[in-house]
Order: C-alpha cells, then sequence, then structure tokens
C-alpha cells in the first residue's frame, strides 16, 4: 500500500471557518493588532538601544523579548491575514514545515526569556546589593544565547521528527498557520513518538520554567514584605506583577493547548488558544512590561523633549 500513496507536495489552511462579511471584520482587527504588535515592540527597542539609562540587564532580556515577540507574529500573522482575503489557502511543503520550525522555535525561546526575566527579578529584589556583580553582561550574554540556541534546537528535533512522516492527504490543516499538532493529524503513519516528544518536551520548555517562576516569586514576595520603604514596595510590586501576569497569559495557554488531550477542547478553541501566544500577548508585552514602567515613560519624556528643542 505504502508504494501506491501519493506524497502530497501542499496544504491548506482552513483557517477560522465563517462568512466573507466576517472573514473581512477578523481581517481589519487582526491587521490593527499586527501594526500594534510591531510599532510597540519596535518602540521599545528603540527607547532601549538609543537610552543608555536602559542598558540595564532588565531592559536587555526585554529586547530579546520584543525580538522574539516581532518574530513570533510575523512569522504567523501576514499569511492568516493573506488568506482572510484570498480563496487559495494553499502553502507548499517546504515553507509550511518552515512556519512550524520558526514558530516552535520562538515559542521555546519566549519560555526561557521569560523565566530569565523572573531571575534577574529574583536577584534584583533578593540580593539588591549583589546585583551587578550576579548579573554581569557576561552571564546576560550566556542566558540569552543559552535560551535562543535551546529553543531553536529543540523545535528542530520537533520538525526532524515530522519529516520522518509520509503526508498522503488531506490536505486541510485545520489552522490558521502550520501549528505542530494541527499538521501532525494529517500524516499516514504512526505519530505516538511525536506525541510521546511533545509530551516530554511540554514538561521540560513548559512546566520546569513554569515552576521555576512560581519559585522565584515565592522569594520575591517574601522579600518585597521585608522591605521598610513604601515607595520601594510599591515599585517592585508593579515590576513583578506586570512580568507575572504576562506569564500567567502565555504559559497557562500553551499548557492547555500542549498538555490536555485534544478531546478536551474542540479545533476552533485550539485557534483562539494560538492567537492568545501568537498575537495576543505579542501585541500586550510592550503595554504591561514597559509603557507601564516609569522608566520607558522617562525615556519617552526625554525624547520627546530632545524633538522639541530641536
Amino acid at each position: 500500500m505504502e508504494n501506491n500513496q501519493t506524497l502530497i507536495t501542499e496544504f491548506i489552511l482552513l483557517g477560522f471557518l465563517s462568512g466573507p462579511g466576517m472573514q473581512l471584520f477578523l481581517f481589519i482587527v487582526f491587521s490593527l493588532l499586527y501594526i500594534l504588535t510591531l510599532l510597540g515592540n519596535a518602540v521599545i527597542l528603540g527607547f532601549i538601544c538609543l537610552d543608555f539609562r536602559l542598558h540595564t540587564p532588565m531592559y536587555f532580556f526585554l529586547s530579546h523579548l520584543a525580538i522574539v515577540d516581532i518574530s513570533y507574529a510575523s512569522n504567523n500573522v501576514p499569511k492568516m491575514l493573506a488568506n482572510f482575503l484570498n480563496k487559495n489557502r494553499t502553502i507548499s511543503f517546504g515553507p509550511c514545515i518552515t512556519q512550524t520550525f520558526l514558530y516552535m522555535a520562538f515559542a521555546h525561546t519566549e519560555c526561557l526569556i521569560l523565566v530569565v526575566m523572573s531571575y534577574d527579578r529574583y536577584v534584583a529584589i533578593c540580593h539588591p546589593l549583589r546585583y551587578t556583580v550576579i548579573m554581569s553582561w557576561r552571564l546576560c550574554t550566556t542566558l540569552a544565547i543559552i535560551s535562543w540556541l535551546s529553543g531553536s534546537l529543540l523545535a528542530l528535533v520537533h520538525v526532524l521528527l515530522l519529516l520522518r512522516l509520509p503526508f498522503c492527504g488531506p490536505q486541510e490543516v485545520n489552522h490558521f498557520f502550520c501549528e505542530l499538532l494541527s499538521v501532525l493529524k494529517l500524516a499516514c503513519a504512526d505519530t505516538r513518538l511525536n506525541q510521546l516528544v511533545i509530551c516530554i518536551a511540554s514538561v521540560f520548555i513548559l512546566v520546569g520554567p513554569l515552576l521555576l517562576v512560581l519559585v522565584s516569586y515565592m522569594h520575591i514576595l517574601r522579600a518585597i514584605f521585608h522591605i521598610q520603604s513604601g515607595e520601594g514596595r510599591k515599585k517592585a510590586f508593579s515590576t513583578c506583577s506586570s512580568h507575572f501576569c504576562v506569564v500567567g497569559l502565555f504559559f497557562g495557554s500553551a499548557i492547555v493547548m500542549y498538555m490536555t488531550p485534544n478531546s478536551s477542547h474542540p479545533e476552533e478553541q485550539q485557534k483562539i488558544l494560538s492567537l492568545f501566544y501568537s498575537l495576543f500577548n505579542p501585541t500586550l508585552n510592550p503595554l504591561i512590561y514597559s509603557l507601564r514602567n516609569s522608566e520607558v515613560k522617562g525615556a519617552l519624556r526625554r525624547a520627546l523633549g530632545k524633538k522639541r528643542s530641536t
């Protein structure tokens, strides 16, 4: 039978199943969110690069998070927007696998960057006198490189296991991009090994990092309650609550997506969950992390002041 199977060379992205009017509405909404994602994260990157007061470990990691968010959204959203207006929703096998790899690589990297950012806050609040010694630029650079390499290597493992499978039909991917689980459903072979690796990787990249974040915040909260200054306690709470909010949104939606049985949530719900960490989170991150931050607001005021003076 394997000799009679014809391997497919392209997939069809079904996207959101709705009428033409709703498709146009979704195109407008998601286009605005995508533009806000690009502008918000680009502004944050610009401030961090141009203002020497923001050349600290916290904003160094925030700049990497902004790069991940821009790349993350740009990998998935443009094709989704094009499909809202185009009846031909095909994507070739090669670009589809590339999209899957980049999506997984950016997702894994963001998980690790969030953990590193929580460690940075832990050192800043629990060991303030040793902060500059512990969070040296050498350590910061090493942690950033490890996050990017680990995320890419783990994504490569998923893609290599995916490439060993034959795809002989059907062609319809019931998603708005080549999401790993949706593509696996089209394989004409046993995917239990892939599912097992996804489960193990989820423990390594989701549960493990989330536990590290929770442990860090337990120590952070205990340290905050011992801060004598009311202003210092308020500032610490503001910084940490913003970070913990984004951690909860990102890890929560990802754990529901990849660590619960497929039968527990329908495919349309999976698409909405995917939107949380591929579009909504990248849009909200600049607002939650930075635009509420007094140091970034100060950088904005200084930039506007220079513009007016010229």
